[in-house]
């Protein structure tokens, strides 16, 4: 009968695209990797990985058991750690640190399902898209997105979020569809100006970043702006998927070069070392790790 680590093992397949990925993000062998889907495999009786030399493809029934298997897996490993406390009362306040636009849709409400499992714990939300001192700030917990700078800080990846281009169908049938990221020389591209990418689009081609100049009419310094930009129509834009998901669900736009998407950006927890982590702070931590992996990034 299938383990926890095969389930695990079968998700961690599905998000990094190939075996050697996996174990490498499991910490695990990739015999026991490959162990681990033979024997999910066998037990189910369909294939659910199609496997090549250089990646491994999910087929529609390992899509559809991964979507049913992750968000249970997310609340055994919440039910764990309320076990490890159970008795013990966990109060005191949390300041948490988190970005402007992702706090309100992804962090509130894992906010409110962790203060009313722990009723004595108070939150205090402190949103900026610029990175806080922590001492300074007096924040007990931060959430960032990118790459992090060198610091003494520690650190817990809680996901690896996508990044899409997009555009609006109406879009797409005066104009076309781009086949390959060359044809993008052929149309308006929203263009945000701020961060290291700006006009420079770091597509993925032949397995390799290849930075793909875009041009557009409009641009703008707010990723709210250039996303809502392309949904009036003025052109394909560049986005985290979590930033247009309910966007793309509605039918407003549709996703375009799937194939060649940018690399993810990871999204991770930090905090100052101390000797001894208070409770309410490594619970809240574990709780935006179980939340996020059951997230559609």
């Amino acid at each position: 009968m299938a383990e926890l680590n095969d389930y695990t093992a079968l998700i961690a397949i599905v998000e990094h695209g190939s075996l050697t990925a996996a174990a490498k993000a499991l910490g695990r062998s990739l015999q026991t990797v490959s162990r681990s889907l033979a024997s999910l495999e066998r037990e189910l009786g369909v294939p659910l990985v199609l496997r090549t030399t250089r990646r491994s493809e999910p087929t529609a029934a390992g899509l559809a058991f991964r979507d049913r298997i992750k968000s249970a897996l997310a609340d055994i490993d919440l039910a764990r750690a309320a076990a490890e406390l159970h008795g013990e009362v966990v109060t005191g306040q949390l300041r948490i640190g988190a970005p402007l636009l992702f706090a309100p849709t992804y962090v509130v409400p894992v906010v409110s399902s962790f203060m009313q499992r722990w009723p004595g714990i108070g939150v205090e939300l402190v949103l900026a898209d610029s990175f806080a001192d922590l001492i300074a700030d007096r924040i007990d917990l931060a959430i960032r997105i990118g790459d992090l700078p060198s610091s003494g800080l520690r650190r817990r990846g809680l996901a690896n979020l996508r990044r899409v281009l997009f555009a609006t169908p109406g879009y797409l049938e005066q104009h076309g569809r781009p086949a390959v990221p060359s044809d993008l020389a052929r149309h308006g591209c929203v263009v945000r100006t701020f961060g290291p990418e700006q006009d420079v689009w770091p597509l993925t081609i032949n397995g390799k970043i290849a930075k793909t100049r875009v041009r557009g009419a409009f641009k703008a310094n707010d990723a709210a702006a250039c996303n809502e930009a392309v949904t009036a129509g003025l052109g394909i834009g560049l986005a985290p998927f979590w930033q247009i998901r309910r966007m793309v669900d509605e039918g407003r736009v549709e996703l375009v070069l799937t194939g060649f998407e940018p690399p993810p950006v990871s999204v991770s927890a930090v905090w100052i070392p101390a000797p001894q982590l208070p409770a309410r702070t490594r619970l809240f931590i574990d709780t935006l790790a179980t939340r996020f992996a059951a997230e559609r990034w």
